[in-house]
């Protein structure tokens, strides 16, 4: 009978499978400077190039006597190294051989087909944090043949960085798929991909790849892995070009590739893959197996949000969506879904709750959340609504006394009305009011629980709902819009209103008297960790692009001339973040979608919690009432605006800025209270100048100024 091992010879036998190795940064320099490939070191340890590709990135460890064979080859190659040059760690450039045909995880090639990226910017700092061509201890030397440009991070990222993204997300929280198997990620990584199909994609993204976020909320849920597919990486994985369904935008059921998901035991959503697709399983022991796609050839980059962010070479799109994803959300559909999407995962609806008697842990509502559907109030409901429909019969049209119709401002004044003073002025000058909305969010104070219907109440400014009052008995000067209607009319009688419009009425010192109301007791500033976000993902990217909070009004207004055209990546991220804002605002009163919706009918997204009518319309009416209350103070130093649309006024000036219009104090600062010129939200921009005649030409044919003054339709251009 064998004697039994003893356990201490067995212990020192293992001692391969701890032999020591260096940092993995430093195993891809000393291999670099040494003049070695990947695929030589894997020959020579008879292992893949992509094994050692992953133990330069730290995303595996070599075990057992193929461990100790790299570690004897490492140690060989250091003390080669410093007898060659006891000053240097490394050999004179010139000695350096280019790479030959690096992969992953290298820095993004400076080929046609893939140019070398921009970096993400400060703004962007998120997992993985890529060391600069310069930090980078196994950068080429002059000599090589793949050099970064300026300012291209290479691939792999510090230990420090991969710690701080957690294990799971080491890579960040996208990869941009190319057909030739390269998975773009941020910081300029670039990932071997060996998938072939859409099922060992997804099996790819949920383990080697590492892909995704940590969650913005300690009660909420980390964000899933983001594929993004180009034109060729489609056609790998056998999608079509095109979608014949024009209409619903997704995979016939019977395609080959959904038959591959089904039978590797893989789901999609109700949506179906389309531009948008999720890819999932249902969780097991509280994990999540979900890989979100977006396939830019079938249309997932809108240009009226993302510009042109989808002709874009891969890996210089991978920085855009990956600034875009650490400075806002990663994206889950279009800008308006990420916009709803980061309200939830900055307050999550539950939140961890600890029994006291039995010491258990269970999921509990969380205080100032939206955690649960709830209808609106019939005058806050839109016309296809059930509670509408149940009220009136079909094809009612409700009067201001039957429906809240909180909306932004399209007002245009009189001709009539202008002086002869404005009239000898020789410019209509636009100016725009930066983010807005999302101004108008911040502090907002809106309802988080169902509404409670009242009668006759004494107003309260601090109840978040919805009031019928008359309000017509207001008089306001008519060069400038009435506050208390979207169309800038005195309102005809009674009307419901959001509670910022009416508190708006008795700051201008009138009395209120409300016939109804629907009021929501549970309240709070749900908006706000959502306007902090949204204002330093803007404020990040517009410093990216040269304009920042310190500047004089006159270089400011030199700096947004040009600001579009410094960075065609960082504009792309400006414009998605805009479209983040109005879109998320947008969607929290989504109508139904779909030819086969009748009337009366619930929708899909009426059992969203975020699906609020009542906050839009809030956040609306914040929007225009603080237009009016800076217009009105305008108004008082003479300057009366011609022509508003949503966030944009135009006023008649001397001269072609508003520098020549807006008023001054004796000491020469802005009026208080009045525009202001600069970068930070609510504050204005120049939207555009034109001649006077042309402004009084539009006002005449009953056209807005504010519309063209940029040029083109404001609407249109998402403005």
């Amino acid at each position: 009978m064998a004697s039994k091992p003893d356990p201490v010879d067995a212990l020192l036998k293992s001692g391969p499978r701890r032999t020591h190795l260096p940092e993995p940064a430093e195993r891809a320099r000393l291999r670099t400077d040494y003049g070695l490939t990947q695929a030589e070191i894997a020959a020579a340890l008879d292992v893949t190039r992509t094994t050692v590709a992953g133990w330069e990135a730290g995303r595996s460890e070599p075990q057992g006597a193929t461990r100790a064979a790299y570690a004897k080859l490492l140690e060989g190659i250091a003390t080669q190294l410093a007898a060659a040059s006891p000053s240097s760690s490394a050999p004179p450039a010139a000695e350096q051989p280019a790479p030959s045909a690096p992969r992953a995880p290298q820095a993004a090639p400076t080929t046609p087909k893939s140019p070398s990226a921009p970096p993400v910017g400060p703004g962007a700092a998120a997992p993985p944090q890529a060391r600069t061509p310069s930090e980078a201890p196994n950068a080429p030397g002059p000599s090589a043949s793949r050099r970064p440009s300026a300012g291209q991070p290479t691939a792999h990222a510090s230990a420090s960085a991969r710690d701080a993204a957690g294990p799971n997300h080491a890579n960040g929280p996208l990869a941009v798929l190319d057909g030739d198997g390269s998975a773009y990620c941020v910081g300029g990584l670039v990932l071997d991909c060996p998938a072939t199909t859409v099922p060992a994609l997804v099996e790819w993204a949920l383990t080697e790849a590492r892909l995704g976020a940590p969650r913005l909320h300690r009660n909420g849920k980390d964000a899933d892995p983001l594929i993004v597919l180009t034109e060729a990486a489609a056609e790998r994985l056998g999608l079509p070009a095109v979608l014949e369904d024009r209409r619903a935008l997704r995979l016939p059921a019977d395609h080959r590739v959904n038959q591959q998901i089904t039978r590797a035991g893989w789901k999609t959503t109700r949506r179906g893959f389309g531009p948008w697709a999720r890819v999932y399983r249902p969780a097991q022991a509280g994990r999540r197996q979900c890989v979100q796609f977006a396939v830019v050839p079938w249309g997932a980059l809108d240009p009226r949000a993302w510009g042109d962010a989808a002709h874009l070479p891969a890996a210089e799109l991978a920085q855009v969506l990956g600034t875009y994803a650490t400075r806002v959300i990663t994206p889950r559909g279009s800008c308006a879904v990420s916009g709803l999407e980061l309200m939830t995962a900055l307050r999550p609806p539950t939140r961890a709750v600890k029994d006291p008697t039995t010491g258990t842990w269970s999921s509990g509502p969380n205080p100032g959340a939206l955690t649960a559907p709830v209808d609106p109030a019939p005058p806050e409901a839109p016309d296809e609504h059930p509670v509408v429909a149940a009220r009136y019969p079909r094809g009612h049209r409700r009067t201001p006394a039957e429906v809240l119709d909180e909306e932004a401002y399209e007002w245009i004044r009189d001709p009539e009305l202008l002086t002869d003073e404005e009239c000898a002025k020789p410019y209509a000058v636009g100016i725009d009011v930066n983010m807005a909305f999302a101004a108008a969010a911040n502090r907002l104070n809106v309802g988080v629980g169902p509404a409670a219907h009242l009668h006759h109440p004494e107003f309260d400014p601090k109840l978040p709902g919805s009031w019928l009052v008359d309000l017509s008995h207001i008089d306001i000067d008519p060069r400038l819009p009435n506050p208390f209607t979207p169309h800038g009319e005195r309102p005809a009688g009674p009307a419901w209103y959001a509670t910022p419009t009416v508190a708006y009425a008795v700051e201008l010192g009138h009395q209120v008297r409300p016939a109804e109301a629907y009021v929501r007791r549970e309240h709070a500033a749900y908006l706000d960790a959502w306007y902090t976000r949204l204002r330093d993902a803007y404020m990040a990217t517009m410093e990216q692009l040269g304009v920042v909070s310190t500047m004089s009004e006159a270089d400011f207004l030199e700096a947004m001339d040009k600001h579009k055209h410094v960075d065609a990546g960082q504009a792309a991220v400006l414009s998605a973040v805009k479209a983040t804002v109005k879109g998320g605002i947008g969607k929290l009163r989504e109508r139904p979608q779909g030819v086969g919706y009748r009337p009366g009918e619930r929708w899909p997204a009426l059992e969203r919690p975020t699906w609020r009518p009542d906050i839009r319309a809030a956040v609306i009416s914040a929007a225009r009432i603080n237009m009016h209350r800076k217009m009105l103070r305008l108004a008082g130093a003479g300057r009366f605006p011609v022509a508003v649309l949503s966030d944009c006024a135009v006023y008649l000036s001397d001269g072609p800025s508003p520098l020549d219009f807006l008023p001054r104090t004796p000491d020469g600062t802005p009026l208080p209270g009045g525009f202001r010129l600069g970068v930070s939200p609510g504050m204005v921009k120049c939207e555009g100048s034109r001649p006077m005649m042309w402004a009084v030409q539009l006002l005449d044919q009953g056209h807005n100024p504010a519309r063209h003054i940029k040029g083109g339709d404001a609407s249109a251009d998402g403005e």
